[in-house]
């Protein structure tokens, strides 16, 4: 409804009254929704036209936004190589521009995305750009931030400290309010999952599994359902239930019409091939 009232001859000037060009906003936030709900490659363009709007604004607020927001949107598809350079892109231009807030979310996204090559230097700058988010005195999104913090500590081997961030993070979802935004619930519990399964507690892990899968389908967020049932089947593969593995992970890998480029989608067909390669 935003982007069908959005003029943009009529409408830019409020970018100078609220901070950020609304219709590149609602562009961005359209792009995020349509990935959750499973349609990637819509989600793709609907990106792309933000970041083109974002360029057209020549309003700097609105440039760094639409950075560090389509940096966090490639990470969700796991595209590791734009999300870095946008991520890269948004810190240096807010460090330019004295934009504290954004610059703390790049330096959060920054470090996610250094652990593949220093994990420790990853940590250390993600603490320090949650560090700088909190210091705003700003609460959203810190549950998603502490699940890439947690993620990272999982690589690092520190399952503990990773499910004490995952700990906080739920705690301010269950607290509610502003901060408890509940778009991250399906991850949160799937990233625990893994944690727990890297510390051998199998049936914990698979529990943590379940639960995201039944966050998923109930919010109809198809990609985090979709990551859900990868973790599960994987899980089960293990334990020699590939029937039941299979026909999860096939049915939901069956909804989707489009992305079939995309990170998930390719690890969820790889999967797939191997449970079927033996026809059992």
């Amino acid at each position: 409804q935003g982007l069908a009232l959005y003029d943009r001859e009529q409408h830019r000037s409020l970018a100078y009254v609220y901070g950020q060009d609304i219709g590149v906003v609602c562009q961005q936030w359209s792009a995020w929704t349509l990935w959750f709900l499973g349609y990637p490659d819509q989600a793709l363009n609907m990106s792309r036209e933000a970041v083109h709007l974002a360029r057209e604004t020549s309003h700097p607020m609105t440039e760094v936004y639409v950075a560090v927001f389509t940096a966090m949107f490639h990470r969700f598809r796991g595209e590791m190589e734009p999300a870095i350079e946008l991520a890269e892109r948004a810190a240096k231009e807010a460090t330019d521009q004295g934009f504290g807030l954004f610059l703390a979310s790049a330096n959060v996204l920054r470090g996610s995305l250094l652990t593949a090559e220093s994990v420790e230097d990853g940590i250390t700058l993600m603490h320090a750009g949650l560090a700088g988010w909190r210091a705003t005195g700003a609460g959203l999104f810190v549950p998603f931030y502490l699940a890439l913090l947690a993620e990272a500590y999982g690589a690092a081997g520190q399952a503990t400290e990773g499910l004490a961030a995952l700990d906080e993070a739920l705690t301010i979802v269950d607290r509610g309010g502003e901060d408890g935004e509940r778009l991250w619930d399906a991850e949160l519990s799937r990233i625990k999952g893994e944690l727990l399964l890297g510390s051998s507690h199998p049936a914990q892990a698979e529990a943590c599994f379940q639960e995201a899968l039944q966050i998923a389908r109930t919010q109809r967020a198809k990609s985090w359902e979709l990551r859900a049932a990868i973790s599960l089947s994987r899980l089960w593969k293990k334990r020699g239930r590939r029937k039941e593995a299979r026909e999860l992970l096939q049915g939901i890998y069956d909804w989707f019409t489009e992305g079939f480029d995309t990170p998930d989608l390719i690890n969820a067909k790889a999967l797939l091939d191997e449970l079927n390669s033996d026809g059992s």
